[in-house]
C-alpha cells in the first residue's frame, strides 16, 4: 500500500501542500498540464528551490493580477469550473469535497448556507490552483493512503475580509473538530482554513507514523520565517505488513430472558452513543425452555469496564461475560460521489491499497429519496453509477 505521511509539525496550507508534493516527486510539468484544463486565466505558477534553517524545501507561489486576485467566486461557481474541466474524476471529486467542507465551515461561522458563500481569498485562483492542483499532485503520486501528524496549536489575530479575527481562524476551528492537536502555542497562523480543508479531506487517519518503508521525503516551504523550520514535510512509501488489523476489542455478552424488549431500543441507543463499535441481538433458548436474548457488546479494548457498567444499569442483567477478541479489518474511507439526488457518501473498503468493497451509504440514500420522493433504489443505483463514472 502507497502512504503519504504528512508531518504536519509547522502546520500546514494550501501552498506549503502543493510544495511539499511537487518535491516528493510530482511533476510540476504535468501539473501545469493538468491546471490549464480549469480554463482560469491570469495567474502562473513560480516554483523553486529555497532553504529554511538549513533544511532545502520547495517554494510554490501562485502569481495572479489584481483582477483576478480580487474576483470573489461562490462553490456553485467553483464546482462548474472544476466539473468542466477535463480533469480525472478522481481528481475533481477530491477537489469538488475539500471545496465543499471549506463552503460548509465558512456558512456555519458567517449563518450562511454553503451555496450563499463567497469565498473571497478562499475563491481566488490562488486558491482554486492549491486546492485542485493538490488533487492533481496526489493523483501523479499514484493516490496514496494519506496519514496526517496531530496538527500544532497557535493563537494570535490576524486580518482578513471580514476584519480582525482570532487565531486559529473561526472556519480553521469549525475544520479542526475531532482533529487531533499537539501543543505548540505559536503567535501566528500555522494552519489556514485552506490548509485545514485539504488535510482533513484527504486524510484517513491523524496520528504517529505508520509502519512503512520510506522511498521519498518532501518539503514544502512556508512564506514566512519562524524560529523553526516553517515547513511541511511529506513521507513516501510503502506500508510495512499492510495486512490490516485494528488490534484487539472487547467483547461483552449476556443472556437474558426477563426483559421487556420495548427497552432494548433504549439500551442499544445509550451503548452506540457511548461509542460501542457495534452492538446486536440474537435469540436463544435458555433454561425451562425460555426464549431469551442474547445481547453483545463489541468495544475498544480500554473501554469494557464503561460498558459494562451501562448494561448492567440498563438491562436486567446480574452479570457479563468478557472476552478479548483480535480484529482484522480493511482500511476505510469515506468518497463522496454527485448525483441527480445530492452528494452520498461511498464506504470503501481496501486491502493492500486495493478497493475491495465500495457501497453507498444508505441513511445518505435514504436521506436523499425522501427529500426527492424516489423510491431509495434509485438513489443507490445512482451513487453506485457516480462512483462507478470517477474510478
Amino acid at each position: 500500500m502507497k502512504i503519504a505521511y504528512f508531518d504536519c509539525f509547522a502546520g500546514i496550507s494550501g501552498d506549503m501542500t502543493l510544495g511539499a508534493l511537487i518535491d516528493a516527486g510530482a511533476d510540476v510539468e504535468k501539473l501545469q498540464d493538468a491546471l490549464s484544463g480549469l480554463h482560469l486565466h491570469g495567474y502562473k505558477i513560480e516554483v523553486k528551490s529555497v532553504e529554511k534553517s538549513h533544511i532545502m524545501a520547495t517554494d510554490v507561489n501562485v502569481e495572479v493580477d489584481d483582477h483576478h486576485h480580487h474576483h470573489h467566486r461562490g462553490l456553485t461557481h467553483i464546482r462548474e469550473i472544476i466539473q468542466q474541466s477535463g480533469l480525472s474524476g478522481w481528481v475533481k471529486d477530491t477537489a469538488i469535497r475539500i471545496f465543499t467542507r471549506l463552503a460548509e465551515a465558512e456558512a456555519k461561522v458567517h449563518g450562511s448556507t454553503p451555496d450563499e458563500v463567497h469565498f473571497h481569498e478562499v475563491g481566488a485562483v490562488d486558491a482554486i490552483v492549491d486546492i485542485v492542483g493538490t488533487a492533481i499532485c496526489l493523483e501523479l503520486l499514484d493516490r496514496p493512503k494519506v496519514v496526517a501528524s496531530p496538527l500544532p496549536t497557535f493563537h494570535g489575530f490576524a486580518t482578513g475580509a471580514h476584519g480582525t479575527f482570532p487565531l486559529p481562524a473561526p472556519a480553521t476551528v469549525e475544520l479542526l473538530q475531532g482533529v487531533p492537536l499537539r501543543r505548540f502555542d505559536v503567535e501566528g497562523e500555522l494552519v489556514t482554513p485552506t490548509g485545514a480543508a485539504i488535510i482533513t479531506t484527504i486524510a484517513s487517519e491523524f496520528g504517529s507514523m505508520p509502519s512503512m518503508s520510506i522511498n521519498k521525503v518532501g518539503h514544502g516551504s512556508g512564506k514566512k520565517e519562524r524560529e523553526f523550520p516553517n515547513l511541511l514535510r511529506v513521507i513516501l512509501g510503502e506500508g510495512v505488513g499492510d495486512y490490516p488489523s485494528s488490534g484487539r476489542i472487547v467483547v461483552i455478552e449476556t443472556n437474558i430472558d426477563d426483559f421487556n424488549p420495548q427497552f432494548y431500543d433504549s439500551v442499544m441507543e445509550r451503548l452506540f452513543s457511548a461509542g460501542a463499535l457495534d452492538v446486536y441481538l440474537s435469540p436463544i433458548q435458555m433454561k425451562k425452555n425460555r426464549p431469551g436474548t442474547l445481547l453483545s457488546v463489541l468495544c475498544p479494548f480500554d473501554k469494557a469496564h464503561e460498558f459494562s457498567e451501562i448494561v448492567l444499569k440498563e438491562t436486567s442483567t446480574l452479570g457479563v461475560r468478557i472476552t478479548e477478541w483480535d480484529r482484522i479489518c480493511l482500511d476505510r474511507r469515506w468518497q463522496e460521489v454527485e448525483t441527480d439526488y445530492g452528494r452520498i457518501r461511498i464506504k470503501i473498503g481496501e486491502l493492500g491499497g486495493k478497493i475491495i468493497n465500495a457501497s453507498p451509504e444508505y441513511e445518505d440514500c435514504k436521506k436523499a429519496a425522501d427529500a426527492h420522493n424516489v423510491p431509495v433504489k434509485l438513489v443507490y443505483d445512482a451513487a453506485v453509477a457516480a462512483y462507478s463514472d470517477i474510478m
